[in-house]
């Protein structure tokens, strides 16, 4: 049995029994939890502490080496589920957790403005958050790369032709190396250096790592020299004066060079020769010129790099080194993650466990995940446990309706979502001046509690809050989550993740056209408001939306 209690402003007003191991019935969830679920929303994220039913609380307290995949539908709660199992999680492997870390990954810096209040309010401060973007952000970003080539780069194919490429980089000695030590000479002849080179090589090191093993085994066989000559053991002093002697650092240059990462892809980019190497069985001959499109500087630093090259720029940065890794990570929208951007997450993941969350009818990336088994494999937890969550708390019945027909045309093998809230509203209108009309509709929800926020097509933002602010409406942008104002005008691109008591949409049409999986992102659109959703259209509303 659960006690939940209700208060308000510091007085107990109620409180009721459930029975943990049946949960709530739908449609009869208790009055504490209702006027929960319907307390209008303002700022940034709360906890739901309030709300959390018996299948997310085992999602939160599973345990510290359980990776799970959370599919859930609009509403259902699965952001707030990631952030306590962090919560969770820190609270109870404190110590190992401070050590290792925590990191939470979300889509874009609004999400991530919206949610950052959560975790300090559970009283967890020690928590990283970031976006992908930024997680694997070696370089500035100065380049947009156009969609096909943005896609090339994100393919999982693009880590075997980054392995090959550093892998081709390991030689094989041509000759005996001397070196002068005073009036000794030591030599170590080819065979020697062939076999520490190969068994240096078979041990699968990260490069950098393997560089370094190669040139500590060659001041051994010196130190072992000197040592049999001496009767002696070397100083460090020597041996560090060993190890970067020329005929040393020569040796080393040959067989095992020094590697950077965007030095190695500005090679790529530039080298025909290089790239049909690495990528020969891989990439066609069209691709690969695909690939190496766009203006590339005389040097690495003189590029201008895209999001894309970021990725893969940290790729090979994993495999010259191992970065540091996380004791738990939490990924939130994550249909939207390419392969190679799960792979970046796995290699910060490697030896601890991760909560993924996410919404396959929601992927708006042109590399969306149509299948969790896939991204789950690219994360390197392949047999981690897929969780659905299908029953709402956050929007209305009617408006998870609406949104539901566009279900069968998202082609995604998901279950529909169902709302345990039956007070919203939905209010579909033809007008013929959107501007106007949105303006009109944003003072009538000004007239209720809670926040407003007003979606359109991206290009057509600017105008809509210009509009506002000449009717006298404050406005604030989508990651100004503490701005005073109550009415937040926000690109489609944008709103993932975010929610609103009331939320206008601006021409529908308009923003399934923006981009080719539009109907995704109109699904993701048509889920943010709590209360009352109005959809305000001049052109025909999408087919699977009609009727």
């Amino acid at each position: 049995m659960r006690r939940r209690f209700g208060f308000s402003a510091g007085v107990l007003t109620s409180f009721e029994d459930e029975h943990l191991d049946r949960g709530e019935e739908l449609g009869t969830a208790s009055r504490i939890l209702t006027a929960e679920i319907e307390r209008p929303r303002v700022g940034p994220m709360r906890d739901i502490v309030a709300t959390i039913q018996p299948e997310q609380d085992e999602l939160v307290r599973a345990d510290l080496a359980d990776s799970i995949c959370v599919q859930g539908a609009p509403g259902t709660g699965k952001t707030a589920v990631g952030l306590h199992r962090a919560a969770y999680l820190l609270y109870l492997h404190r110590e190992r957790l401070r050590r290792s870390g925590v990191l939470i990954v979300g889509p874009n810096r609004a999400f991530l403005s919206y949610i950052a209040a959560v975790l300090p309010a559970l009283g967890e401060v020690e928590v990283e958050q970031t976006t992908v973007e930024d997680l694997v952000a070696r370089v500035p970003v100065r380049a947009v790369d156009a969609p096909a080539v943005a896609a090339l780069k994100h393919d999982i194919r693009m880590a075997e032709v980054l392995r090959r490429a550093v892998e081709a980089h390991i030689g094989t000695p041509t000759e005996p190396i001397m070196v002068s030590d005073g009036s000794f000479r030591w030599r170590i002849g080819l065979d020697p250096l062939h076999r520490l080179v190969t068994e240096t090589r078979a041990e699968g090191l990260p490069y950098a790592t393997g560089r370094e093993r190669v040139r500590a085994r060659v001041v051994g066989l010196l130190q072992r020299q000197a040592e049999a000559r001496r009767a002696e053991s070397p100083s460090d002093a020597w041996l560090r004066r060993m190890s970067r002697i020329k005929p040393v650092t020569e040796l080393l240059d040959a067989v095992w060079p020094a590697l950077t990462p965007d030095g190695l892809l500005h090679r790529l980019r530039t080298d025909a020769d290089a790239l049909a190497a690495a990528a020969d069985g891989l990439l066609t001959a069209g691709e690969q010129e695909l690939f190496r499109t766009g203006t590339v500087g005389r040097t690495a630093k003189a590029t201008r790099w895209s999001v894309a090259d970021t990725v893969l720029i940290d790729e090979i940065a994993g495999l010259l080194e191992r970065p540091a890794g996380f004791g738990h990570v939490v990924v939130d929208e994550a249909q939207d993650l390419s392969p190679m951007q799960c792979r970046a997450i796995a290699r910060r993941s490697e030896h601890g466990s991760i909560t993924l969350l996410g919404d396959l009818a929601q992927g708006t990336a042109p590399w969306a995940a149509t299948d969790w088994r896939e991204s789950l494999a690219h994360l390197g937890k392949p047999d981690a446990t897929v969780v659905p969550l299908s029953i709402g708390f956050r929007v209305p019945a009617a408006v998870v309706a609406f949104a539901n027909r566009l279900l069968p045309a998202l082609a995604v093998d998901v279950p529909p979502a169902r709302s345990l809230r039956h007070d919203g509203a939905l209010d579909l209108r033809t007008v013929e001046d959107l501007t106007a009309a949105t303006v009109a509709e944003v003072r009538a929800a000004l007239a209720y509690d809670g926040s407003v926020g007003v979606i359109a097509a991206d290009d057509t933002v600017d105008r809509l809050r210009a509009a506002l602010a000449d009717a006298g409406v404050e406005t604030a942008t989508a990651d100004d989550v503490e701005a005073a104002a109550r009415v937040t005008v926000v690109p489609a691109t944008l709103v993932k993740g975010l929610e609103y008591d009331h939320v206008v949409v601006v021409e529908p049409a308009a923003i399934v056209a923006a981009e080719p999986r539009g109907l995704h992102r109109l699904y993701v659109v048509l889920t943010r408001a709590v209360s009352r959703l109005a959809v305000l259209h001049r052109e025909p509303l999408p087919t699977p939306l009609a009727g």
